[in-house]
């Protein structure tokens, strides 16, 4: 097995959306980003990056590159899939916490797990999202940030063996 761990921070700005997970939240600010700055995806993408040994999201997509510029981030993540199958690897589960003061997010965690679930491959029972806040702390608790940490499992090739 491989453990990969993910981690994403953005800054939120008027006039933007707000996507998490493929999802679009109402809100009045959005996350502040290169792509679509779903975080919550970024996070995951790079766990599944870091369990299969594959570089980070930066490399891959790098902001500098127009191409990727106000892409769903569900696609950067379907192609990094895509990397992850090559190497034979296959997911076991994510477990994902969303740090932000507002807006609440509850609500909206179904709908992100059958989202993710639908690019993932992965059963709705073997996906985490959670959310927390930052106790009105730093950044993030006055409303000014989301971060996202994110885990992800992959089971290892098994090895053919000799009858």
């Amino acid at each position: 097995m491989r453990i990969g761990n993910g981690y994403d921070f953005h800054r939120l700005v008027e006039g933007r959306p707000l996507i998490l997970g493929g999802i679009e939240i109402p809100y009045h600010l959005g996350l502040l980003g290169h792509s679509d700055a779903d975080l919550l995806t970024h996070a995951i993408t790079d766990a599944l990056l870091g369990a299969a040994c594959l570089g980070d999201i930066g490399q891959h997509f790098p902001p500098s590159d127009p191409q990727w510029k106000g892409v769903s981030s569900l696609l950067l993540l379907e192609k990094v899939l895509e990397l992850v199958h090559a190497k034979d690897f296959t997911l076991s589960n994510v477990d994902a916490v969303v740090v932000a003061e507002r807006p609440k997010l509850a609500a909206h965690i179904p709908g992100i797990r059958e989202s993710l679930s639908k690019v993932l491959g992965l059963p709705v029972d073997r996906l985490s999202v959670k959310a927390t806040t930052q106790e009105g702390l730093g950044p993030i608790g006055e409303g000014l940030a989301m971060a996202c940490y994110a885990v992800v499992l992959l089971n290892e090739p098994q090895p053919i063996l000799a009858m």
